[in-house]
């Protein structure tokens, strides 16, 4: 199976439409005003535009904590088709979200330990809570961003999650280990952002169209823990 890819942190047409044109499966937009992807929602309606409507790309709305106000905004004028939980939301929070709104949640869950994925698997269950959960590294204490700051995370805490559930991974992916991520993991999907930008918020279309061909081309195999 074919390991989808998220390109998370779009903030202009020449990134979407190379990300689009790559066959990304999903285009992510960042409403974040301490993030350097921030879109309002001006913007963030002119690029939703840029991608068709035939479900063969989906666009996701990373937001963090939001409040039901800022979430009716975009769920009204951007119409994603996702809605990406990437604060300290509550199981209640993100059922409430996910009922109130209609959309497909994607939960991301920080981690550094197995103990820390376990805790995640919480928001699948009962009733699925979110519909995927995001592993993605957890940033330090003092850290301005929740996620998109290229650190990466030891990915034997996954070890037999694959065969538990599908599962988005981020954190330090680029075009050059994003097949070993996928070889390694087994991730149903991989998310990146930094990875593939030449400075903070600045994504770079070559980028783009390289982390998506060695993720497409990339087999998605059980976990191996062997040294590399």
């Amino acid at each position: 199976m074919t390991t989808a890819v998220k390109i998370c942190g779009i903030t202009d047409s020449a990134a979407l439409d190379a990300a689009r044109d790559a066959k990304a499966d999903f285009i992510g937009f960042v409403f974040f005003p301490k993030s350097p992807r921030n879109l309002d929602i001006d913007r963030a309606r002119a690029l939703r535009e840029r991608v068709p409507r035939d479900g063969a790309c989906k666009t996701v709305a990373l937001v963090v904590d939001p409040s039901d106000r800022a979430l009716a905004e975009i769920v009204r004028d951007v119409d994603p088709d996702v809605l990406q939980l990437h604060g300290h939301e509550t199981l209640e929070r993100v059922a409430e979200i996910r009922n109130r709104f209609g959309k497909p949640v994607m939960k991301a869950i920080p981690v550094s330990s197995k103990a820390d994925v376990a805790a995640g698997l919480a928001y699948l269950s009962p009733g699925r809570l979110a519909d995927i959960l995001l592993f993605d590294a957890k940033p330090d204490p003092s850290a301005a961003l929740p996620g998109g700051n290229g650190l990466a995370f030891d990915w034997h805490i996954l070890q037999g999650l694959a065969g538990q559930t599908a599962f988005a991974l981020a954190g330090g992916l680029n075009p050059d280990n994003v097949a070993e991520a996928i070889a390694r993991t087994g991730a149903a999907i991989v998310d990146v952002s930094s990875g593939v930008e030449s400075a903070p918020g600045v994504k770079e279309p070559g980028l783009i169209r390289r982390f998506l061909q060695a993720a497409k081309a990339a087999k998605q195999g059980a976990f191996d823990a062997s040294p590399r």
